[in-house]
């Protein structure tokens, strides 16, 4: 399935390796503004990055679990380079407007964001994976954000939360925690903390 998205005329799948933390956008150009958010964090942290951006025309939304590392050898590089992820995503319910949900198997480093993401918006943020929507809580062992050694955290933003004065403190939010992984990580000779 990955492999036919990314074949696919118009999508683009950036890659850059650089820092061992790593941040993605698996549904660019599908999920508004999750790839210019995973794009600004890496510049402004000097993290990797790993990007999917369908053009205008193509609504093809394959599930987080189903982007096999086996079918792009790109993601399989990313994987391999960094040690944890953040990765960006959007969700549509109705009944959660200007809402982010701070998923992933890195608690450690999901706590640190949440917290973050509190202080610098006006946001409602959930951290507690019990108290988050089936689906999108980033749990999968299959999930890419968890394949890194030390595992990673998603964002899920509601439609609010992407708006452009919310996510602006969002990017903030997340490049200041992972300037500070990327500081400690240097320190630690390289390793992160899990």
């Amino acid at each position: 399935m990955l492999h036919e998205l990314i074949e696919s005329p118009g999508v683009r799948e950036d890659v850059k390796l650089r820092g061992a933390v790593g941040v993605m956008a698996l549904h660019g150009g599908l999920e508004a503004g999750t790839a210019e958010a995973a794009h600004e964090v890496a510049t402004a942290t000097g993290a990797s990055l790993y990007s999917v951006v369908q053009p205008d025309d193509l609504a093809w939304h394959i599930p987080s679990i189903r982007y096999d590392p086996s079918h792009s050898h790109r993601l399989r590089q990313f994987l391999d380079h960094i040690a944890v992820a953040v990765s960006f995503h959007g969700f549509g319910r109705k009944e959660l407007k200007e809402t982010i949900l701070v998923g992933g198997r890195n608690r450690r480093l999901a706590t640190a964001i949440g917290e973050a993401i509190i202080h610098h918006s006006s946001l409602h943020v959930v951290t507690d994976p019990g108290s988050m929507p089936r689906g999108l809580k980033g749990m999968h062992p299959k999930n890419p954000v968890n394949l890194p050694k030390d595992g990673g955290v998603q964002l899920e933003m509601s439609a609010g939360a992407r708006s452009p004065h919310h996510l602006s403190a969002v990017i903030v939010a997340v490049a200041s925690v992972i300037a500070g992984e990327m500081t400690s990580s240097a320190d630690r000779g390289g390793r992160l903390e899990t």
